[in-house]
């Protein structure tokens, strides 16, 4: 076998039993994980076996909502109301954006996820042919669409559209089946509900997902119901929105009714906590949604209003909040959050049964946690380590179809320091 074995580990798996293994390990071959266990005896059926000395070995983790390129505008603009934010501080900024400044954003994002162990994301902008070119060359998994916003004339509409149709055609299933697409409608306030409907369509003549911005604010929500009548949700759905397999983001405002519609048509949500959290939007109703079945993923957002992509603060921040909400400390626990970022991230953008969580036959997408520092320890609990004191920069090695992209934290198909010298000078000159 030229395959790998990870051992000497704690292997966390996300499966349906949470079962952590401990002296346990992970071997893999061809992009799939051929062996999930305690530690073997003998090695010799594998080429390459790596001692992990106690670290634990998870899931990759999924990112179910962002906007990569956003990257080069990072505390740019902070402590704003959200429609201040984006309509004086970052529209004007991103009119200027050009397929270089998507590029070189993407690239700075993508360098940032492997680096805390995201090993999937969810991207929705434009010029995302280089989003997906960034993601190619990285190793890196992407869920991506062309984010259409529904302004201007009725010719810059279909072009937004068809932009998108023909990015959603030419990416699908691309960069070794690491890039699937969907269709996206920026939110039901920036786009009518004629033009929503034609994006319907398209979704169904493609056969992609759908996925837009919902509910994040008040205002929005209550905007909705005066131009229309209804919540966002009802409107979504009288549109047929949620016929189609989709992912909204935020859901933040939403009442009981909205709750039954999502549970009833199977939406996934991608809970943004954070980025919610510092826009003062305001923070979802998760312990509900979970009670309805509702699959809850994990998103940062952009940089530009979180300010970073370390799906680990997430953790902390959806395990801790909510049980101060809701005065329950069973309120979300850490195993339940951990899922969100694994297993339900991989069910909130269709992959289960590929990645999210390790076991034999799935895809070996995962991350590799030094876990040999004091605040790991005393060995108590190693879910509740990750997420009460772990953090994204514990991540040592990143694998994805069991391709090595981080080995001891050093880029294996990323030239860093370029990145980083190209993102600083587009930035700059947005900003001048």
């Amino acid at each position: 076998m030229e395959g790998t074995l990870l051992y000497n580990g704690t292997i966390i798996t996300c499966n349906a039993e949470n079962e952590v293994i401990e002296s346990g390990a992970i071997g893999f071959e061809d992009e799939r994980i051929v062996y999930i266990g305690k530690s073997p005896e003998d090695f010799s059926a594998y080429e390459k076996t790596i001692d992990l000395k106690g670290s634990y070995v998870l899931p990759g983790m999924v990112n179910t909502h962002g906007h990569s390129p956003m990257s080069l505008l990072r505390g740019y603009a902070d402590d704003l109301h959200l429609q201040t934010w984006l309509e004086e501080k970052i529209w004007p900024l991103e009119a200027k954006y050009t397929p270089e400044h998507a590029k070189w954003g993407a690239y700075l994002s993508i360098l940032e996820m492997i680096r805390t162990g995201t090993t999937t994301f969810v991207d929705m902008y434009d010029n995302m042919d280089e989003v997906a070119k960034a993601v190619e060359a990285a190793g890196i998994r992407g869920v991506l669409c062309r984010g259409v916003i529904g302004f201007g004339s009725e010719e810059i509409r279909q072009s937004k559209l068809n932009e998108a149709a023909q990015f959603a055609i030419n990416w699908n299933n691309g960069a070794n089946g690491r890039i699937t697409t969907m269709l996206s409608p920026h939110s039901p306030y920036t786009c009518s509900p004629e033009y929503i409907s034609q994006i319907i369509e398209k979704s169904v003549e493609l056969n992609v997902p759908l996925h837009t911005h919902m509910s994040e604010t008040k205002f929005e929500v209550d905007k909705n119901i005066e131009e229309f009548g209804e919540t966002p949700v009802a409107h979504l759905e009288k549109l047929g929105f949620f016929d189609r397999p989709s992912l909204v983001a935020h859901a933040v405002h939403v009442n009981e009714a909205d709750l039954e519609i999502l549970a009833s048509k199977d939406v996934k949500v991608s809970h943004n906590i954070i980025s919610n959290l510092k826009l003062g939007s305001g923070i979802s109703p998760v312990s509900k949604m979970i009670e309805k079945g509702i699959t809850v993923s994990l998103g940062t957002d952009s940089v530009a209003s979180n300010n970073n992509l370390d799906l680990f603060e997430e953790l902390k921040a959806v395990a801790t909040i909510h049980k101060g909400i809701a005065q329950d400390a069973t309120a979300v626990s850490a195993a339940q959050a951990l899922r969100m970022a694994t297993i339900d991230g991989a069910s909130a953008v269709w992959l289960e049964n590929k990645i999210g969580s390790l076991e034999m036959g799935k895809d070996a997408d995962l991350i590799v946690v030094d876990s040999n520092q004091s605040f790991y320890y005393p060995r108590h609990n190693p879910v509740s380590h990750l997420v009460y004191s772990g953090s994204g920069r514990d991540v040592r090695d990143v694998y994805v179809k069991g391709k090595q992209l981080m080995e001891n934290r050093q880029f294996l198909t990323l030239d860093e320091e370029k990145i980083l010298f190209e993102a600083n000078r587009m930035s700059k000159m947005l900003t001048v």
